[in-house]
């Protein structure tokens, strides 16, 4: 590559890659029917990249990794398991998914869609944390659907 290609052209950052395969992953879960929150923080401090709840009311959670040195540092992701009924990594097209284990489900994206490479074994929520987690859920996305029609709102 060229000076010129490298100013002109530089390659994307761990942010635009995360950024570019959450929206991918999240167009795909909902194209499947899927609503989707990013960002979800749970009972154990934890917080998933995404939290998609099923029209059934199923919860997958995805964990977005930018590269191979993000999996590798990453060893909170096993913590996710007892926070949904099936657990995803979401990865860009280049990363090598050779490397990730294979009891997890696995989507490819890219910032325009994705597609489902190995569906999530699933094990099903309890009850009462599955109600819990679909309230967190519901009361997440109208929090910023309200701060979206009403931003200078202050509770």
């Amino acid at each position: 590559m060229s000076v010129v290609d490298s100013v002109l052209n530089p390659p994307p950052t761990r942010p635009d890659i995360t950024r570019a395969v959450c929206r991918g992953a999240g167009r795909h879960l909902r194209e499947r029917g899927y609503a989707v929150v990013k960002e979800m923080t749970f009972a154990n401090g934890r917080r998933g990249d995404i939290v998609a709840l099923s029209p059934s009311g199923e919860l997958l959670v995805v964990e977005v990794k930018s590269g191979i040195e993000d999996y590798r540092v990453d060893g909170k992701w096993p913590d996710y398991r007892d926070y949904c009924d099936g657990f995803l990594f979401a990865v860009a097209p280049e990363f090598p998914e050779d490397i990730l284990p294979e009891d997890v489900g696995l989507i490819v994206a890219d910032a325009y869609g994705g597609a489902l490479i190995r569906e999530a074994p699933r094990h099903a929520l309890a009850p009462a944390r599955r109600k819990a987690l679909t309230i967190a859920f519901a009361r997440l996305a109208a929090g910023r659907l309200g701060l979206i029609e009403d931003p200078g709102f202050q509770a």
